[in-house]
């Protein structure tokens, strides 16, 4: 049995809704989807779509169905391991107030934006 997560942020929360997948995803399923995921579809992208996402479901499940018993987890492959610089304080040429001086508006020592969300 397999279950499709549909993930859907709402300010802080997460919300979390699962739908179970049989072999064919069905027209009222991709359209649940698409209203828990806030997206418009046209007829033609929910038969579309309730195709695709049937072939990624068939393909996820041949993927479970393979035996991994006594594989080791593979996180990476390139052998590096904490490739990161130290924290070091730089003098960089600009200074916060210079920059601030060419943006549009600011205030409090910030960039002043229109709000984007909610």
């Amino acid at each position: 049995m397999l279950f499709l997560a549909v993930v859907h942020g709402q300010r802080q929360s997460v919300i979390l809704t699962f739908i179970e997948v049989m072999s064919k995803l069905t027209r009222k399923a991709v359209l649940k989807l698409a209203h828990l995921s806030r997206l418009k579809l046209s007829d033609e992208e929910v038969d579309r779509f309730a195709v695709e996402l049937t072939h990624i479901l068939e393909y996820v499940e041949t993927l479970n169905s393979v035996d991994v018993r006594g594989l080791e987890p593979t996180y990476q492959i390139t052998g590096l391991k904490n490739v990161t610089r130290g924290d070091e304080i730089k003098k960089y040429q600009a200074q916060p107030k210079d920059l601030l001086a060419s943006a549009p508006a600011a205030k409090d020592g910030q960039y002043k934006v229109k709000r984007i969300v909610g």
